[in-house]
């Protein structure tokens, strides 16, 4: 996790990774994580942020890494090392095919010239065919934590530091990857009992099927990221989104709608401000 603020500004994103164990990679995969894991300057997120805004600074701007990187984050589960490879440059194109979606056509075009777009794209056909297996340990969402996420995670597994001199606050859950997956399954079946087919379920099948893909002893994290620098410190410490989920899930198993209601209410107000934030200039 990041020590301290970076002078970039950090983009308000949130994350949901997975840190597979050492023994989830083939060799020499393997070996090279096991040096990288006893590095003591391992680079942080913000640094994989420095490096993405210094690719737009250039003329024409790079919209995605020319290399893969070779970093990762790195945590210890019961004594075992896991690590959440990067792949920046696969996410970089995933993230490309997506911004159709968040930008009229006339910022995107000026963002990234439609000739970069196309030579990107092509790059990523030529490179899927390759690989057709790939997939990200990293999901990014920004200006909010998508409700499916914490449907993952439980209450009791929050952690939230407040800021402190120049270190940031930090508020983040972590989980075992059974469990995760446990937690996925109850909710799907619930909320295919109680409610008809929506944007809710479909992400949570998709974050499912997601999750299958990893080794079982995978440590899985949700990080609200950069956003904890919009949203006031009390907001953040009052933030019990993943208990208000899990509260929701449990009122429909049991029938009770006006408990659901009230759980569902709380996440709609909570994420609506941040929603708004967004706007706000």
């Amino acid at each position: 996790m990041p020590k301290k603020v970076s002078s970039v500004i950090v983009p308000y994103a949130t994350y949901l990774r997975v840190y597979e164990p050492l023994a989830a990679f083939p060799e020499p995969e393997r070996g090279h994580w096991a040096r990288y894991a006893r590095r003591p300057d391992r680079p942080s997120y913000q640094d994989e942020l420095r490096r993405a805004l210094a690719d737009l600074l250039p003329t024409p701007p790079v919209a995605v890494p020319v290399h893969e990187s070779a970093d990762a984050f790195v945590a210890e589960v019961d004594g075992v090392v896991c690590v959440c490879p990067w792949r920046t440059r696969l996410r970089g194109w995933q993230a490309l095919g997506d911004l159709a979606e968040e930008l009229p056509p006339s910022v995107l075009d000026a963002v990234l010239p439609p000739l970069v777009r196309h030579q990107a794209t092509q790059d990523y056909e030529r490179w899927l065919a390759r690989n057709p297996d790939a997939r990200p340990w990293i999901r990014t969402a920004t200006w909010q934590v998508p409700l499916n996420w914490f449907v993952l995670v439980g209450d009791e597994e929050r952690r939230y530091d407040k800021a402190s001199g120049e270190d940031p606050p930090m508020l983040r859950y972590r989980t075992p990857m059974v469990q995760a997956r446990r937690r996925t399954a109850r909710a799907l079946r619930t909320l295919k009992d109680a409610i008809d087919d929506g944007p809710l379920i479909d992400g949570l099948v998709d974050v499912g099927r997601w999750l299958e893909e990893f080794h079982p002893r995978s440590l899985v994290e949700l990080d609200y990221g950069g956003l904890v620098h919009v949203l006031p410190a009390g907001e953040l410490e009052d933030d019990h989104s993943a208990a208000d989920v899990a509260t929701g899930i449990e009122a429909l198993r049991t029938g009770d709608g006006a408990a659901a209601g009230e759980a569902y209410g709380r996440l709609v107000e909570r994420w609506r401000s941040v929603r708004d934030r967004r706007s706000a200039n």
